[in-house]
């Protein structure tokens, strides 16, 4: 592994990319502790002490600075984070399979993934607006229901309207930024600048979990206070933590290879063609999206029958909210209606995501292009409802391992009296990004030292250089 290390550091052009890479994350670092201009830093940090983290509000913004890059619990120019520009690819990777114009630019190649990347761009703008503008308002209200002022008494007294506007326009810069990042490591660095950005975003937060290990744990045996650690709960936590990533990358790399038989074309006196191939079908082809979008909508039942509660002053809907708040409502134990609705919306979204993505129509129709079927299945509609069969019974595999994946760490936290800061990096949505950006940059500096004769990361010297590769990131 060292040696791979200073192999990386041999190539000038791949070093230049990883130094590159290196150092535009480190400028998105020194931006993310820039605050915002006119707000009171003192008051801000009271206010978030005192926010309730386990309501809906509190958990949302929690939620979306885990997989963000940004922390809407901090007033930084960073603070939506690349946020935005996730939700307008989601949102034109949706439109993309019922609009037949965008779906004919997809399949254009590169020139129709710069066009309709260049439209998200654009979409991106207004949404920051709107993101900024709802930040600052809520915020502001939970300042004055906590009688604390935010805004800096300068702008308080002459610049009020001044101080919002340059408020949405500085997060809606700083989110329009982080997109320009990206990009630049895409192009010049190496990885997927976004995804990379959401990693060391989620990565920064180690230190300070295991800084808070180190003064929760007792080494007496004994645990005296609500969150204190003993030895063996370190053990243990060491070694689900280890067994939690192995089993990320297994799901992550696995998949149902299906036999591909080519037909064999006579030219002249030479025969082409005849061999067998695999063509392969991802366990888990949604990856983590399926997570992000269960555990975003998980979030409104509370927040509405918390208003229907508090306007109403009907028991029935307070139960309700507590049902909905959280996988492990306090006092209430396992919240089992919880876990089994978050469950059956992760298996919804991970049908409905491979149904966007899969299209076994089309490729069946390539495989009969390129003169190519599976053994046993005539080309066309037989082999797209066999490759369909297939998909929909391993996305049941796939699905199953998200759902415990989504409850490992707040069973973790419940059961084990353990902060949910700790426990976070045993599961969710946080893990699977790591494992699958870690994999993905891996393979890309694979690629990069094999094109110049360098052992990657995994070669072994038994078998002189030439062991497996990493397939990469699977979604």
């Amino acid at each position: 592994m060292f040696k791979t290390l200073i192999n990386i550091f041999r190539v000038p052009e791949l070093r230049n990319k990883v130094l590159f890479t290196f150092f535009m994350l480190l400028i998105y670092r020194i931006g993310y502790h820039v605050p915002l201009p006119g707000v009171d830093q003192h008051s801000f940090q009271e206010l978030a002490k005192n926010q309730d983290d386990s309501s809906a509000a509190g958990r949302l913004a929690s939620y979306v600075s885990l997989f963000s890059g940004g922390n809407l619990q901090q007033s930084t120019i960073f603070g939506l984070g690349i946020m935005p520009y996730i939700s307008s690819s989601i949102i034109f990777q949706l439109l993309a399979s019922v609009i037949p114009t965008l779906e004919k630019l997809q399949k254009e190649g590169e020139s129709g993934r710069k066009k309709i990347q260049e439209w998200s761009r654009y979409i991106t703008v207004p949404l920051c607006v709107i993101q900024a503008v709802i930040w600052m308002s809520y915020m502001f209200n939970s300042s004055r229901q906590g009688g604390v002022s935010l805004i800096m008494p300068l702008f308080q007294r002459h610049y009020a309207l001044g101080f919002w506007m340059m408020g949405v326009v500085s997060l809606t810069a700083g989110s329009i930024f982080l997109m320009w990042l990206g990009e630049q490591i895409d192009e010049y660095g190496i990885g997927n600048g976004v995804s990379l950005i959401i990693l060391a975003g989620i990565v920064a937060r180690m230190p300070g979990a295991i800084g808070l290990l180190s003064q929760q744990t007792t080494l007496t045996g004994q645990a005296s206070g609500v969150h204190q650690i003993t030895l063996g709960k370190i053990i243990f936590l060491v070694g689900c933590f280890i067994f939690v990533i192995a089993g990320s990358i297994m799901i992550t790399q696995a998949q149902r290879r299906i036999p591909v038989q080519q037909a064999k074309h006579t030219r002249g006196r030479r025969i082409y063609g005849g061999q067998k191939q695999y063509l392969p079908l991802r366990v888990n082809h949604g990856g983590v999206m399926p997570i992000i979008f269960a555990q975003s909508l998980m979030l409104f039942p509370g927040v509405l029958f918390g208003w229907l509660a508090h306007g109403s002053g009907t028991g029935w809907f307070h139960d309700v909210m507590v049902w909905f708040n959280d996988q492990f409502s306090a006092g209430r134990g396992n919240n089992y209606i919880y876990i089994l609705t978050e469950s059956a919306m992760i298996y919804f979204f991970a049908y409905f995501w491979t149904t966007v993505q899969f299209q076994p129509k089309e490729m069946a129709n390539q495989l009969r292009d390129y003169g190519s079927f599976i053994p046993g299945l005539r080309p066309g509609k037989r082999t797209s409802d066999y490759l369909e069969k297939v998909m929909m019974r391993i996305t049941y595999v796939g699905a199953a391992f998200l759902c415990v994946i989504a409850v490992v760490p707040s069973m973790v936290t419940t059961n084990l009296g353990i902060d949910i800061r700790i426990s976070a990096f045993l599961g969710g949505t946080g893990l699977l990004i790591v494992v699958s950006v870690a994999l993905d940059m891996i393979q890309r500096i694979e690629a990069n030292l094999l094109m110049r004769n360098y052992g990657g990361f995994l070669s072994s010297g038994v078998t002189g250089g030439k062991g497996k590769r990493i397939k990469g990131r699977q979604y």
